[in-house]
């Protein structure tokens, strides 16, 4: 292992993480999926500035961080809705939303180039809304008093930047593809 494999590490560290967290949210366990959580929250912090400051990206990289946050947070909303702390439509969103990124991105790769796409700033920000959102209701629920509007914003901001970066990417990534069919 060199310390080029250090954000790839981080990254299965993160993908390990989901599994005890989810069982702690099943549990009921919120202090202890709180802080597992925030651990796996960090990480992904951590791995992203470590790649890009010292230039540890690699291939393995560009799929593991992505794939370590999908499955924590799909896992996490997928545990919210079934126990109840999160609405349906949101989950319903959030899993449209990655699918038609996951589809749109398949498809743009083999039908008309090489898809090397960097995130854009719009699902940044929902990626941080949505771990925002939550930390916030795992803490609710006993381990610090957060008042319902702030958790019930950030729902809707939730709702909003996934409905925005989803639309980014349709734009962005069908433009390249139509214009990359006139240059043919």
């Amino acid at each position: 292992m060199t310390r080029k494999d250090i954000p790839n590490v981080i990254s299965g560290i993160r993908i390990v993480l989901v599994a005890p967290v989810i069982y702690m949210l099943l549990h009921e366990s919120y202090q202890l999926a709180l802080s597992l959580f925030i651990i796996a929250g960090l990480s992904d912090a951590l791995d992203g500035f470590l790649a890009k400051r010292f230039d540890w990206t690699s291939q393995l990289g560009s799929f593991l961080d992505p794939l370590a946050d999908k499955l924590l947070l799909v896992s996490c909303f997928s545990v919210c809705v079934f126990t109840g702390l999160i609405p349906a439509w949101l989950f319903v969103l959030i899993l449209l939303r990655d699918l038609v990124v996951a589809f749109g991105a398949l498809a743009y790769h083999f039908i008309v180039e090489s898809f090397n796409g960097t995130p854009p700033f719009s699902s940044k920000l929902n990626t941080t809304f949505q771990i925002v959102y939550l930390m916030m209701l795992i803490s609710s629920q006993g381990v610090i008093e957060i008042p319902p509007s702030w958790i019930e914003f950030v729902l809707y901001a939730v709702a909003a930047t996934t409905t925005i970066s989803g639309l980014e990417y349709i734009w962005v990534w069908g433009f390249k593809a139509w214009d990359n069919q006139l240059k043919r």
